[in-house]
């Protein structure tokens, strides 16, 4: 575990981790989370597959435990992202009101997002929470989509973020070099 300290607590920047579809960012992101308990709060995306191995969705995992099907194959809603079917009033149920509790919570100084992409950010509700996020002095560290969108572009800009870049290059070392960044060694 990771406890804050004076350095950490309210700093910038925020981390935010991008890279190819398939690279492991929703992995690094969750052993982020694990390692920032209990001081972290938000949510992770998991894939849903059929019994035959092929991916049929997504469901939203909350640091707490709760669970929702965020999209789906099978989902029949006027929001779509390729062939899913996309559900916003999950996205706003559980993944917003989990950065919400995150938000108002003291002993929570991190706030864990996974992912800004275009299926999370057809929740006006997600929209406004990371706004509010990323103006608190708590730390957003979250997981963003390479492909352009312009709510992922206004925050790219922004001045106190961090963007770090996932690859399998760097996939053993990454871990370990954005914990340090938000708990750095005295020196």
């Amino acid at each position: 575990m990771v406890r804050p300290t004076d350095s950490s607590v309210g700093s910038r920047p925020h981390l935010l981790i991008t890279g190819r579809p398939g690279v492991g960012k929703t992995t690094l992101i969750r052993q982020v989370a694990e390692r920032l308990a209990p001081h972290a709060a938000g949510f992770y995306t998991l894939e849903v597959r059929d019994a035959t191995g092929h991916r049929v969705g997504f469901e939203i995992v909350t640091l707490d435990g709760e669970r929702r099907l965020l999209a789906h194959v099978n989902l029949q809603t006027p929001h779509r992202v390729s062939r899913y079917g996309v559900d916003v009033r999950a996205m706003d149920a559980v993944a917003v009101a989990a950065l919400e509790r995150g938000l108002i919570e003291p002993s929570v100084t991190f706030l864990i997002v996974d992912e800004i992409a275009r299926m999370e950010l057809f929740s006006r509700a997600f929209v406004r929470a990371l706004e509010r996020a990323l103006l608190s002095p708590k730390r957003l560290i979250a997981t963003l989509q390479q492909s352009a969108h312009p709510v992922i572009e206004r925050i790219r800009a922004r001045d106190d973020v961090e963007l770090w870049e996932l690859t399998p290059a760097n996939r053993s070392t990454l871990l370990a070099r954005l914990l340090e960044r938000v708990n750095p060694s005295p020196r």
